[in-house]
Formats: structure tokens, sequence, C-alpha cells
């Protein structure tokens, strides 16, 4: 029997959650019954290196300037005449333009399309646009009840497409005592002080990492530290910011980190301030090391965080009541181990990349099943 061509297609591969959760599921799905090959805009980083030791191909057909841009159609019409796949997957909306042009022009027997995005985002245009093209799609994907709430209410998406699957993790491995004691020495972090860790793209208007530099000087308490890891175009102002409230001593930038799992390993807290997640998958990550969480009550985080059972779910851009749960969690080691066991439990049983690929896989082979195709 043939394999089943899958097309997947996406944004920019480069560091974020949408090509994490594709490279987890290229290494999770059943190869036997599968071949996989990716169309993104452009592809760069360690993400790109390892999918295509996977054997996985990629193909960057160029940033898309507005939604009807006909070359980059042309460069995936090619891809879709050579591979005939039988499923074609969107994601975010470049993908969903992809997925659906893949359908009515390229004529894919089976379109998927997949929201990843905070609701809070999109424009009333934007809506429109991808209400109709779901009515030429089999599936439509929300990746958090959030966002399923958003398809139903606002795209008017039929029930009957719509499929919830959450995003999902591979379980990190354990950082060695001798590689925590390096990191700590080595950032200036001394035994018994407390860490609060962050990870994200430094973008304020979104991330709002800014609001945790205010909490801790709110708190003003010495031996809280935060650990920021990340890059952005608001990383100098944030920097410049921590200056100026004589922070310096109390919060370490990293930078941008391939491999985080090393610093999760030395924070005791992690945060998650944002104004906008369509999912928060570091968030999830945190959970999976076993980290009490601190995330704004938006988007996917409010569905993620367990309030009160795994960490506190705070209103955004409210640094005051970000700076009150920090104390309550600082105040409490047996706290921050109990919120981050249930946090683990919880991740587990509903984040993992092994469900992920399990869920996906079940869509496409009803959706296969329901066109004859198997």
């Amino acid at each position: 029997m043939e394999k089943i061509r899958l097309l997947h297609c996406i944004e920019t591969i480069s560091s974020g959650g949408v090509e994490r959760v594709r490279l987890n599921y290229a290494n999770k799905m059943d190869k036997e019954t599968y071949e996989l090959k990716i169309v993104c805009t452009q592809a760069k980083g360690k993400i790109l290196s390892d999918l295509t030791r996977l054997g996985i191909e990629i193909i960057p057909v160029g940033t898309f300037k507005h939604p009807l841009e006909i070359r980059k159609y042309k460069k995936l019409l090619r891809v879709i005449r050579e591979f005939k796949p039988h499923i074609i997957h969107g994601a975010v909306f470049e993908g969903n333009s992809m997925a659906f042009v893949g359908k009515v022009i390229g004529r894919v027997p089976i379109a998927i399309l997949e929201e990843t995005s905070d609701p809070i985002t999109r424009s009333r245009r934007a809506n429109r646009l991808l209400s109709f093209y779901s009515r030429f799609a089999e599936g439509v994907i929300g990746i958090s009840p959030a966002v399923m709430d958003y398809l139903r209410k606002q795209v008017n998406v039929r029930e009957s497409k719509l499929t919830c699957i959450p995003n999902g993790l591979d379980i990190p491995g354990k950082a060695k005592a001798e590689v925590r004691k390096l990191l700590k020495d080595t950032l200036g972090i001394k035994e018994g002080e407390v860490v609060v860790g962050a990870v994200g793209r430094v973008y304020n208007r979104v991330k709002r990492f800014s609001d945790i530099v205010d909490a801790l000087h709110m708190l003003n308490i010495p031996t809280l530290k935060l650990v920021l890891v990340g890059n952005g175009p608001d990383l100098e102002k944030l920097k410049a910011r921590t200056q100026k409230l004589g922070m310096e001593q109390r919060v370490h930038f990293v930078g941008y980190q391939e491999d985080p799992n090393r610093f999760y390993s030395i924070m005791d807290i992690f945060c998650v301030p944002s104004l906008q997640e369509g999912f928060g998958l570091v968030a999830v990550e945190a959970m999976l090391h076993r980290l009490p969480v601190v995330g704004s009550r938006v988007g996917g985080l409010k569905d993620i965080v367990a309030d009160g059972k795994s960490g506190f779910l705070v209103p955004p851009a409210c640094f005051q009541e970000l700076a009150s749960k920090l104390k309550v969690l600082f105040e409490s080691p047996e706290l921050r181990k109990e919120f981050g066991e249930n946090g683990y439990r919880i991740a587990m049983e509903n984040y993992s990349s092994d469900l992920y690929a399990k869920n996906l896989d079940n869509l496409y082979q009803r959706l296969l099943r329901e066109k004859g195709i198997i």
C-alpha cells in the first residue's frame, strides 16, 4: 500500500512554537504510513537542521507581502504537481492561505486549516478570509478551547469541521547537578536565591516581560532573581529599563538559546505575562520541568494553567497582581513543589508529543476514510 503523502504549509521555520510542534510530529509520526514534506516562507536554525536530519524535505517559497502573491503560489502548485499530496495541512495565516490555494487550484483531496493565534490579534477582515477558506476545507483545527470558541463564534466554522488538538512537546531531559551549578555560578546566582524564569521573543507589546521587571522592582527582594531567555526588538529597551531601576544584579539576560532546557533547570518559578497567547507552549514546557507557572488570564494560557493548582492566573498588564503571586510562591517552597508536580501531571496527560501525534493521526485517518482514499 502506498504511503499517505502529507504537505504541511507554515510560515517561517526558525524557533517558534508552530515549527517546534511540526518537528515533534515528524519525530513521532508513523513513517510506514506517512510521507511528510513542509512548504514554508523561509527556513533557518536548529529546527531546520533537525527536520532535514529526519529526512523531511523543506521547501521555502519566500515571504508573502499580501495573501494574493501569485509567484509564491506558483511554487506551491509546482510542489503539489510533483508530490501529489493526499492532505495539505496549513497553519498560521500564510500556511492556511497556501492550504486554501492547494485545495481549490491544486485539487488536493483533503485540506486542513489550523488556527494557532490568540483570537484577539485577528481583524474582521482576517476573520472573513479565514471563514471563506474554511468553506473549502475538510477540517479546521483549534489549538485550545479559547481558539475553538473563536472559530465557532467569530469565524463561523461549521461544528462538523472543527477539532481541538492542543500542541504537544517531548518530555525534556533532566540537567545534571554540575551543569546547573556551573550555570548558576556563571550568572552569579547564589545558593538559596529564588529564580523567576521567562522564555520568549522580547516584543513587549505582546510578551510584556517588562511586567516581570516591574513586579520584581516593586517586591524589592534581593534574593529573588529573573533569568530571561530570548532576543527581540525590545531587548535593549528592556535592558535600559532594568538599569534605570538599578536592577542589573537581579535580572539576567541570556539571549536566544537553541536549547533552553538547561536554563529551565535553574528556575524555581516560571512566568508568562503575555497580553495574548493562542496556546502558550512555553508554559507547557515549564510544567514538563515541574515548575509552577504564573501566567496571564488570556487565550490558551487560561486553559493550560490550572489556577491555584499548577500555578496562578493574573490579569494581563497588571504587574502589581503579578508581584503578589510571585511573593506567595517565593515565600513557600512547599507550594512551588506542589504546583510543579501538579503541572507536570497535567502536561503529561494533555500536552505530550505522543498525544498530539495520536490526535492528528486520528483526524487524518477519519478524513481519509470519509474521502474514500483508504
